[in-house]
């Protein structure tokens, strides 16, 4: 903005759009041509302001009405000078504020920084503290998770075994009794039904005890108490068991589970963590879905042989904010209670100690993809 005290240019008053508009005012009022400019022009009428000229006015009108045009044109100049002047003091007063406080600005800033290194340098001391702590308690927690899974499964594969194998066996033999017994009873449509009721009792006291041997076989390979710590590991095992184990656990409702497991090498490893790591991953998926949502599993090996688990669920997704955070120990979305915040950590951890990456992919409302990378090894 120009400052200016008393000589003031028709441009400083007015830009060329208000002079245009004071123009046309003045055709409307009956001065046709009406052209008010810096320069003189033949016929022109000065217009003043504070006894100086500061523009010319021509119109096709009568001389006393264009004279009249003349000093309303001036009226009107010195209100506008009177409203910049007013500005112009506005302008600066601000600008002299503005420069103070920056100056105050610019001092807190300086003793911010100052503090904020202080706090910097705490905070990094407090962090290193809880990191220490957090790591001291994942290890004991992994420890005494695996410890306790693999005393369970091993006491429940000697206290179930063999009376499941009895259970089995007289189940078979209890079917050829029937046949024998078929063939001494008379052949009348009651006797028939009543057999056939019987065979089915059978079958399904039959499947029922497959199904306890299955659930004590994933246990073992979950836990993996017939290895030691590391060893060759067929992953479509491993994560078949984890997927059987997970069917288990949520028993009170139907998953959806999409197995999509390609030929995959054997790779080196500790089966018990990676059994582990597969259904914390799979078990977050379960939770995350409802009745009719579907997880899909798929194995598959790279360009360089490497192997990829990957589980995508079509659930509630997970939040940005929440993302960020999905990998930190104790973190959890679920209610107080219902999770340790530890699942996804110990798959992480689990997946770098064998040398992999893992990677999570998600978008709230649409689902969630995890996805581990193993290497092949030698």
């Amino acid at each position: 903005m120009r400052h200016f005290e008393d000589d003031p240019t028709l441009t400083d008053l007015l830009d060329p759009g208000q002079i245009a508009r004071l123009e046309a005012s003045l055709a409307g009022l009956g001065l046709t041509q009406a052209r008010l400019a810096a320069e003189r022009s033949d016929g022109a009428l000065p217009v003043e302001f504070n006894l100086e000229t500061v523009a010319w006015l021509s119109a096709n009108a009568n001389r006393n009405l264009v004279e009249k045009a003349a000093e309303l044109v001036s009226f009107v100049l010195f209100f506008v000078a009177k409203y910049r002047l007013a500005a112009n003091l506005h302008h600066d007063t601000t600008e002299a504020s503005y420069a103070e406080l920056q100056r105050k600005h610019e001092a807190l800033q300086e003793s911010e920084a100052r503090y904020r290194d202080l706090s910097d340098q705490l905070q990094e001391q407090v962090r290193e503290q809880v990191d220490t702590i957090q790591k001291a308690q994942q290890e004991l927690y992994e420890s005494a998770k695996t410890r306790s899974v693999g005393q369970l499964a091993a006491g429940i594969a000697h206290e179930i075994n063999n009376p499941v194998g009895f259970i089995q066996s007289n189940l078979k033999v209890a079917g050829d009794y029937l046949d024998d017994l078929e063939k001494k009873l008379p052949q009348d449509e009651a006797t028939r039904e009543l057999l056939a009721d019987f065979r089915d009792l059978l079958s399904e006291s039959l499947d029922g005890s497959r199904r306890i041997a299955t659930i004590v076989s994933d246990l073992k390979t979950f836990s993996s108490i017939d290895h030691a710590e590391y060893t060759h590991c067929n992953i479509n095992d491993l994560v078949r068991a984890a997927i059987h184990l997970l069917k288990t656990c949520h028993s009170d409702r139907q998953l959806t589970i999409d197995e999509r497991l390609g030929e995959l090498p054997e790779i080196p490893g500790n089966p018990a963590r990676l059994s582990e790591a597969f259904y914390n991953i799979l078990d977050n998926a379960a939770r995350a879905i409802d009745d009719e949502g579907r997880i899909i599993v798929k194995t598959a090996t790279d360009n360089s042989g490497n192997i990829a688990i990957v589980v995508q669920d079509n659930g509630c997704g997970i939040s940005p904010d929440e993302r960020e955070q999905v990998f930190d120990p104790f973190f959890t979305s679920r209610p107080v209670g219902s999770g340790t915040g530890l699942g996804l950590t110990v798959a992480q951890d689990t997946v770098r100690a064998h040398k992999g990456l893992i990677k999570l992919e998600s978008r709230e409302g649409t689902g969630t993809r995890v996805t581990l990378l193993l290497p092949r090894g030698n």
